[in-house]
Formats: structure tokens, C-alpha cells, sequence
């Protein structure tokens, strides 16, 4: 979702001796429709961060909660072969043009915003194919966000100046689309947000699938 804040997610607590400490739990701001799904976020005996739909019957850990299809951690869908989409062909090679960037991105990152529905609206209200936020969707001079035209090219847009702002670097362009800019500069790099790098890491294989693609 372009948008300029975080993503709402929590941070394990730091050890308490013994205790299990309490409950946190953000919903995070990005997603589209759909239901949300309870993460449980604890590290295990060996130091690794663990996640699961099932809460640990002797770790101390937090709640992550999400509505986002494309980056749940505990999602069961195989990206490798899910269906890919022809939809808005001539908007997205309009944009590439208009941007100098892959037709095949926009399609990848299309997929994993809204799944190619113009009418998704997420939670905190970021809308359309690329899922502008409204503040965003003005300072990109999108007057319906709706319009799969007026969506795709201003959030290409904002795509293209994300990879300026990072030289190139795809995954910090990704990290700032999904988690905000600030974000990114914040952390010097992708953010250890999961929900971040499931987005980050499902782009990529969509995107490497759509370039094969044949519209």
C-alpha cells in the first residue's frame, strides 16, 4: 500500500523472568479486504524468531494481527502457482511508459496490493488496484482512485519515485510502498517487519512469474 507510515506491528517483549507478559496486538496498516488473521510472534529456545496461527504453550509472546492477503507470514497460498491476471493491460503498459518501469512490476506489486480488484479498500482506507491512501492518492493528483487508470498511473508513480529514492534497490522500494519511506530510512534498509519482508518476498516471485507472463 503506498502510504507514509509503519506498519502496525508489535515487538516482542524483552525477557521478564519467566513471566509471560501482556497481550499486544495492532492491526496493521496495510491490506486489502478480507478476513484478519492472528499471528503469535515468540523466539524460540535457539534465539530464532518463530510465528504461528497457534499460541505457544511456554514461550512469552505477542499478538501480530493482519487483514493483508499478499503479506500474511501464515499464509497457505503458494505464490509460485497462483493464478496470474491479464486484467488492465493497456493501463499498465501506459504507466510502465510513463514511469520507466517493467510492466511486469506494476502487475507483481497490482497483484499483491488488491489482486487485481479496483474496488479494494483496506481497513484504513487505501483504495483501488495499487491501494493509494487518500493523502497519498492527492499528492499524486488522483481524483478517483477507483479509476483503474487514474490508480495505476499515480501509483506507479509513486513506485518510480520510491526507486529513485533508494538508488535502485528494489526491496527498500518495496519496504517504502508497503511500510513508508520513513521507514525505510529509519532502519537503514528493509524493516524487520514481517508483514514487510512476506510482501517483499511474494513481490518478487510474482514478479519474476509475470515476466514470463504472456498478456
Amino acid at each position: 500500500m503506498a502510504a507514509n507510515s509503519a506498519a502496525g506491528v508489535t515487538t516482542p517483549a524483552e525477557p521478564n523472568q519467566g513471566k509471560k507478559p501482556r497481550l499486544s496486538a495492532k492491526y496493521s496498516d496495510q491490506g486489502t479486504q478480507g478476513p484478519k488473521v492472528k499471528v503469535y510472534q515468540y523466539r524460540q529456545d535457539n534465539g530464532t524468531m518463530a510465528f504461528s496461527d497457534k499460541p505457544p504453550a511456554d514461550q512469552r509472546f505477542s499478538v501480530l494481527l493482519y487483514d493483508c492477503f499478499a503479506c500474511d507470514p501464515a499464509s497457505k497460498v503458494d505464490w509460485r502457482t497462483i493464478k496470474l491476471h491479464r486484467s488492465f493491460d493497456k493501463q499498465i503498459r501506459e504507466a510502465a511508459n510513463t514511469y520507466a518501469l517493467e510492466p511486469a512490476l506494476i502487475r507483481a506489486v497490482i497483484h499483491a496490493e488488491s489482486g487485481f480488484n479496483p474496488k479494494a479498500v483496506s481497513r484504513t482506507g487505501a483504495m483501488g488496484l495499487m491501494q493509494l491512501m487518500p493523502e497519498t492518492a492527492r499528492e499524486l493528483g488522483v481524483r478517483n482512485a477507483f479509476a483503474p487508470e487514474q490508480n495505476i498511473l499515480g501509483g506507479s508513480r509513486y513506485l518510480a519515485k520510491m526507486l529513485k529514492r533508494f538508488d535502485g534497490k528494489l526491496d527498500q522500494a518495496l519496504a517504502a510502498y508497503n511500510a513508508g519511506a520513513t521507514t525505510v530510512q529509519d532502519y537503514r534498509g528493509v524493516p524487520p517487519y514481517p508483514e514487510t519482508r512476506a510482501y517483499i518476498e511474494r513481490v518478487n516471485i510474482l514478479l519474476k512469474r509475470y515476466r514470463n507472463f504472456r498478456v
